[in-house]
């Protein structure tokens, strides 16, 4: 069931806030990994929380998937596709989200910042062109 959320009037101001604030942290899965940034992301946008229950509960990629397979979800995309419709990468506009192909050939989640992805590196946050998204989803 995909959600019908409203983005706050300051959302790009909002979203602007929270990619400086997370732009040099570190990677660490349950508390700051591809789905939660993603995660932070929609809040920052519309104040809705889709984070809650997750943060803190995994301490690696694998038992953040063991995690979500426990409840249905087989990957990342179908985490995303729970609340958000899917759309061609290149309609996706700012604030969007996007799947890519991240480190090592395992799927990642991004924010889109028009012709760019945002996407978490090790240290911080980088960028892949927009064409480089595999799905998009509409917030």
């Amino acid at each position: 069931m995909t959600l019908k959320l409203t983005r706050r009037r300051d959302w790009r101001s909002q979203l602007c806030a929270y990619l400086d604030a997370v732009s040099r942290s570190q990677f660490q899965p349950g508390f700051h990994d591809c789905a939660l940034f993603a995660a932070g992301a929609v809040r920052a946008m519309t104040d809705v929380d889709l984070a809650v229950g997750y943060v803190g509960k995994y301490r690696t990629i694998s038992d953040g998937m063991a995690l979500l397979r426990d409840e249905g979800i087989d990957d990342l995309s179908a985490l995303v596709a729970r609340h958000f419709s899917e759309i061609p990468p290149l309609k996706a506009g700012v604030g969007d989200l996007a799947l890519v192909r991240g480190d090592a050939g395992a799927d990642a989640l991004g924010v889109v910042q028009g012709p760019s992805i945002f996407v978490l590196q090790r240290k911080g946050l980088g960028r892949v062109p927009l064409e480089e998204g595999i799905k998009g989803f509409r917030v």
